[in-house]
């Protein structure tokens, strides 16, 4: 198992996936300052406005819970890191029944609420960039959960990375 010490030398390394966060921030970032491009935008598409609002709104909803139960289930756990804190449990219990990693799934149904919403190619683009980074990010996370706990394998059998009984 990886050293717990915490020590400045091993935050400048990254040993605990300090550099995820930062580009997870930074991607967060440029999703809110990247102006909508619509090269193929359709007049029709008004007509689906409606609907286009409906789906923005289910998506905030879901991703309003997801975030707010993932953050309360995690309440004695959570650290911004992908690593986990030394005194963590698997919790598997509440969102966590539902989906491995609530708070990533979080940002990428706004994220997809957005993009319908605004049928924007340069924010699919980065959702895209968005779901390979936190596939990435999560893997490496599920791969220190399972070193801590050998049980997460079973969990992750049974459970959904990002998208209730899909993904």
């Amino acid at each position: 198992m990886n050293n717990e010490k915490n020590d400045g030398a091993g935050l400048l390394k990254g040993k605990k996936g300090e550099y995820l966060v930062v580009l997870q921030f930074l991607l967060v970032l440029l999703f809110i300052l990247t102006p909508r491009w619509n090269p193929l935008w359709i007049t029709t598409a008004e007509s689906f406005q409606l609907l286009r609002m409906i789906i923005l709104l289910c998506c905030g909803m879901v991703a309003l819970l997801f975030g707010a139960l993932g953050s309360h289930n995690l309440r004695n756990y959570i650290t911004p890191l992908p690593y986990p804190v030394a005194h963590n449990k698997l919790v598997t219990t509440g969102v966590f029944s539902l989906v491995r990693h609530p708070l990533y799934s979080s940002q990428l149904f706004i994220g997809f609420g957005w993009v319908c919403y605004t049928l924007s190619l340069s924010h699919l683009l980065l959702l895209i960039t968005a779901f390979l980074f936190f596939s990435f990010k999560a893997g490496k996370e599920e791969r220190w959960l399972t070193e801590r706990h050998p049980e997460y394998k079973e969990y992750a059998g049974r459970v959904k990375k990002f998208i209730p009984w899909m993904y």
